[in-house]
């Protein structure tokens, strides 16, 4: 039997872990008959064109996750931000850790997802926002919504900013020699309200493993949500990673994702703009090598008037790695006084290196500002030759050179602990002291 039979005929067994009689189950349903009709998105399909999941879906892998688990914070402590406080929802190999986590339910909610399907007190919101932004075509989310049991769960009230921010990191430790892990997290802003997040996959052994997560956010009027993905994995780690976000108006949505490691990544970030003066920053740092492949494919939809979305994604690809970038901004005709921009840049530092890249506009509306562009190039040689004048070693050179390039990116990390820990990672993708404090 092929993976994705497998995937299906293991649903029954799935099912018998889960209440039946719950109504987010007509969503498992329906889905699963879609990805059965569907399938695993291959070629053919324009937004996948330069990445092929074929070396991924014809393996083997496990689908029940294995609760026991010896890790201990200090195994993964490295993996946190540990010099400021902050809420954490961990999970190891898909199963939620309460012994290494801190949640809250105290004037917010910050818990798994399990939780919130399973209490009638949070019927009416999950009736509301569960699944109502994932788009019906995407095969892949679709497969994720019929295996939905467990990932993170937040909803921040009117007029309520928690003080530190949360870090949902998801683990794999390699007691199952090969798994496919599904994470669904649900987060909700309401109106007033701000949060910042942090999210990591991460693998602790060089066992295969596939997450295949969906992440949906709801931000209400007059929010703020800051996000940031953190991907630095292994060699025999992959993630296909679809985050769906919906604006009101007057909202503020940033995400940033930092994909330095792992086999195969593939980063689909959807905004979807439902009101009035919203604003959506999109940015992106790649810092790749060997044979990885790192796949951005982002969509703005502007619908409403006077609105804002800014998208800056840089790559840097050494020896043989492959980087995709697929960015579409669509403006629809109501959506007058639109801003919007959007650029991809990109450095090769090896001759086999390739990028990809498509930034798209489709616009149908007339009163609108909105550029896109991508530049792909090496290092400049003139430069480098008045650095290297200067007596800085040719290493530490491209080092700084590149550094730079990729600034731009980090200036907009609100959290400093971050920015500080996104640094010390860029150094050591590069390889050198960058020679100064990190």
């Amino acid at each position: 039997m092929d993976f994705k039979e497998k995937l299906l005929d293991s649903h029954l067994a799935f099912e018998q872990d889960v209440d039946l009689l719950h109504p987010i189950h007509k969503y498992r349903k329906n889905a699963l008959k879609r990805f059965e009709k569907d399938g695993f998105p291959n070629k053919s399909d324009e937004l996948w064109k330069y990445t092929s999941l074929a070396s991924i879906v014809q393996k083997d892998y496990h689908l029940s996750p294995i609760s026991d688990s010896n890790i201990e914070l200090k195994d993964i402590k490295r993996y946190f931000l540990n010099d400021i406080d902050s809420f954490k929802l961990v999970f190891i190999d898909g199963v939620y850790s309460p012994f290494l986590s801190k949640t809250t339910h105290d004037g917010m909610d910050i818990c798994v997802l399990s939780a919130a399907i399973s209490k009638s007190k949070y019927k009416k919101t999950i009736k509301k926002y569960f699944n109502k932004i994932v788009p019906k075509n995407d095969s892949l989310s679709s497969l994720n919504t019929s295996y939905t049991k467990e990932g993170a769960y937040i909803l921040i009230p009117k007029n309520v900013e928690p003080e530190d921010p949360i870090q949902i990191l998801h683990f794999s430790t390699g007691v199952q020699n090969s798994i496919w892990l599904q994470p669904r997290n649900l987060i909700i802003t309401e109106s007033n309200s701000n949060v910042q997040i942090i999210e990591r996959h991460q693998s602790l052994s060089e066992h295969k493993v596939v997450t295949n997560s969906v992440t949906e956010i709801y931000a209400e009027s007059n929010s703020f949500i800051d996000y940031y993905k953190i991907q630095n994995d292994l060699l025999s780690s992959s993630l296909i990673d679809n985050t769906f976000i919906s604006q009101e108006k007057d909202s503020n949505v940033s995400v940033h994702t930092f994909s330095f490691g792992g086999n195969l990544t593939r980063n689909n970030l959807r905004f979807y703009h439902k009101g009035s003066n919203i604003s959506s920053t999109l940015k992106g740092l790649t810092i790749i090598e060997s044979r990885q492949h790192v796949d951005h494919n982002t969509l703005v939809n502007h619908a409403k008037p006077n609105c804002e979305s800014y998208q800056d994604y840089k790559g840097i690809f050494s020896d043989s790695s492959v980087g995709v970038f697929n960015g579409r901004i669509i403006v629809e005709k109501e959506a007058q006084k639109t801003n919007a921009f959007q650029q991809n840049d990109n450095i090769l530092t090896s001759d086999k290196s390739k990028i990809n890249t498509k930034p798209q506009l489709e616009i149908f509306a007339d009163d609108v500002k909105c550029s896109h562009g991508c530049t792909v190039g090496q290092l400049d040689k003139q430069v480098l030759f008045y650095v290297y004048s200067r007596g800085i070693p040719e290493k530490e050179a491209r080092a700084l050179l590149t550094y730079g390039f990729a600034n731009n990116v980090l200036e907009s990390v609100r959290i400093p602990s971050l920015n500080k820990k996104i640094k010390k990672l860029i150094a050591s993708k590069l390889g050198v002291d960058l020679g100064f404090d990190l």
